[in-house]
């Protein structure tokens, strides 16, 4: 291999680092709103073809590479936070620019922290091309990936998985998540890059089964049903009330607020009505006296069922990003967010200023805790998560398998409630619907979604969209949506599936290296 590999061109670091950073950025149109998902393979691919003889770049040059690929993904992928920072929060423009270069450098640390791994083991165990690029290339990928989404309560935002969401790997979701289809993801680019520069035609050959294989096991398993229909479809209705995060909170707009959406409630019935995250912009302690009592009697004559984004609190100055269901009875039902968002629900050590300079409305709120009762909808169960809560897989499906031992089960409905006004009408919104339809693939189950500005949409097990309304409009979206029982494998094991398998993997790398060096020594 390395005898092939050295007629490559060879590029200057600078060079390298700059093609990097261009298959970074192209990576982007991997994700939604593109979803060219063919992209994502072959972007890594194109880096392992680059970084495939070791002799020509030292763990720390890969890793810069890595950076440099990480930050062109990330500094154009999550672009959207600069309207929130500017428009929104009102720092000056070319300072929220440089935030953003921050948050994506940071971000990019974690390819970066990849791609040392990758030729420190290489060079550390000698393994064999095949070994580091086949098994530790993906491993070294999916671990540094799940450290994203957890250090700092984690960002997984643009996870390599979100890409094949509709791809011949989504089959793989239900079983190991969205790490572990990035890492068969990662397998898949190492094999396409041998296809590219393999030593012989056998091994191209070997390379090409093998994507092939990886493919349409994966088609194959798409065709599985992890989970089956439970009780009768549920009549839905999910608002949009389009309100610009500019005038949300003020003064003179909260009425007409309160208004349209107690309108929206309560033009028609429906087994589930959905409002989006704090879609009332007052504490339910501020609400006037008959608001809450108005719901309350239609949920009664109707048989409705309303779930409500509100803002509550404990009368100590203690607030919560909550839910409320009302269904009728005596006490409402109520979800709080429990994965809060840095900076905006709550203040990181030594972060006062930056809030301050945000000049964000809601400071510090209240964490409940992961696991919540789901909230009963006739013979369906409906599990809410706020805001980017769906971001983070493990946690829903940690939620799904402690219920599951509950008396009463697990949730059979995923309810998303969010407000995504913040960033406009660029790419926050359809990425944030691909991760929607990741979650309903992990778990097995519908997810509803119901949003400010977009995008409110029914998702059915399968992650398919089987309902949207269009972005930006004000309106509600009806239709049925059916409920699901049962547990995949990834609501099981979680991330202790893939993880496992990557232990193992490891240590055969390192036991093959060390059998070939003891083989390598005998001969001498």
């Amino acid at each position: 291999m390395r005898g092939f590999v050295s007629h490559l061109p060879l590029l200057s670091l600078p060079r390298a680092c700059l093609v990097a950073l261009l298959l970074g950025a192209l990576n982007v149109l991997a994700f939604a709103p593109y979803a060219i998902w063919p992209i994502q393979l072959i972007t890594p691919a194109l880096l392992l073809v680059m970084l495939m003889d070791p002799a020509k770049w030292n763990p720390k040059q890969a890793a810069l590479i890595g950076l440099c690929y990480g930050f062109g993904q990330f500094v154009l992928g999550v672009c959207w936070l600069v309207i929130a920072m500017s428009r929104y929060g009102g720092m000056p423009w070319a300072l929220s620019v440089i935030a953003l270069s921050a948050l994506a450098s940071f971000m990019a640390l974690f390819p970066s922290l990849c791609f040392f791994l990758l030729q420190s083991l290489r060079l550390r165990w000698r393994a064999r091309a095949s070994l580091s690029y086949v098994v530790i290339f993906p491993v070294c990928w999916a671990c540094t990936e799940f450290l994203r989404g957890y250090l700092f309560t984690g960002f997984p935002w643009l996870a390599v998985g979100y890409a094949h969401h509709q791809s011949p790997l989504a089959g793989y979701a239900p079983i190991v998540g969205v790490y572990g289809l990035g890492a068969i993801a990662m397998l898949c680019s190492a094999c396409l890059a041998y296809i590219v520069v393999g030593l012989d035609r056998r091994t191209q050959l070997k390379a090409l089964f093998g994507l092939v294989f990886i493919m349409f096991c994966g088609s194959g398993l798409h065709q599985m049903t992890w989970t089956k229909p439970y009780g009768q479809p549920l009549s839905v209705r999910l608002t949009q009330g389009n309100i610009d995060q500019g005038i949300k909170f003020t003064s003179s707009f909260l009425e007409e607020t309160l208004a349209m959406y107690a309108g929206l409630m309560t033009e028609q019935a429906a087994d589930l009505i959905a409002t989006p995250e704090t879609a009332l912009p007052l504490l339910v302690s501020e609400l006037p006296t008959n608001y809450l009592q108005r719901l309350q009697e239609f949920s009664q004559k109707t048989r409705s069922h309303l779930v409500i984004g509100v803002v509550s609190d404990d009368g100590n100055q203690r607030y919560s990003n909550s839910v409320l269901g009302i269904d009728g009875g005596v006490t409402p039902y109520r979800y709080d967010k429990h994965h809060l968002v840095p900076f905006g629900e709550y203040v990181p050590f030594g972060f006062r200023w930056f809030v301050n300079l945000m000049q964000i409305p809601l400071g510090e709120y209240s964490n409940p805790g992961v696991v919540q009762p789901a909230f009963a909808v006739k013979d369906q169960r409906v599990m809410p998560n706020i805001c980017y809560e769906d971001l983070f897989g493990e946690e829903i499906a940690e939620q799904l398998r402690v219920q599951a031992r509950s008396k009463e089960g697990a949730a059979t409905i995923l309810l998303n409630v969010s407000n995504l006004a913040w960033f406009g009408d660029l790419s926050a919104i359809p990425q944030h619907l691909q991760i929607s339809q990741m979650r309903s693939l992990e778990t097995g189950r519908p997810m509803l979604r119901s949003t400010n500005t977009g995008a409110t949409a029914m998702i059915d097990a399968r992650g398919n969209v089987i309902a949207a309304m269009p972005v930006l409009s004000r309106g509600t979206l009806a239709g049925e949506i059916q409920g699901m029982q049962g547990l995949t494998p990834y609501i099981r094991f979680g991330n202790g599936l893939w993880g496992g398998i990557a232990v193992l993997a490891l240590a055969f790398v390192w036991w093959s290296s060390r059998r070939q060096t003891v083989t390598e020594r005998n001969s001498t």
